[in-house]
């Protein structure tokens, strides 16, 4: 297992974080498994999607924050609670099959680290499990 760091730079926003998850896939040498990426906060997920046209990670971010404004009716007394709804929504954690020594993602995805309550400096884990040759 190893563990990542990443800064994320505005309140919401998702970072592509699949070449980070793929170099450390290769430094091991896992050529068929499973790869698990989690995320270990409340107000931040991690999720599969595209990353070829900016336009989506853009939709995404403000369709959440029209369904789940920040300010609400909410009780959480850290102001927060629209992040971490956001980040339950989303998932803390996503599996993705390694072949050949390669993460298998369709054509346009990417793994994305969420962002719903930053700036912050937060960490990601990413545990493979070997599947043999």
């Amino acid at each position: 297992m190893k563990q990542f760091n990443i800064h994320t730079n505005t309140h919401s926003e998702m970072i592509n974080i699949t070449s980070q998850v793929q170099t450390y896939l290769k430094e091991i040498e896992i050529h068929n498994g499973l790869c698990m990426v989690y995320v270990p906060h409340t107000t931040a997920g991690v999720t599969i999607n595209e990353d070829a046209d900016p336009d989506v990670i853009h939709d995404i971010l403000t369709h959440l924050d029209k369904q789940i404004p920040w300010k609400a009716n909410y009780r959480h007394a850290e102001g927060n609670s629209a992040a971490h709804i956001k980040a339950s929504l989303v998932g803390s954690s996503v599996n993705v099959i390694i072949n050949n020594g390669n993460l298998v993602l369709g054509t346009w995805q990417s793994i994305f680290f969420c962002e719903f309550d930053g700036p912050r400096s937060r960490n990601f884990f990413v545990k493979i499990i070997n599947g043999g040759a």
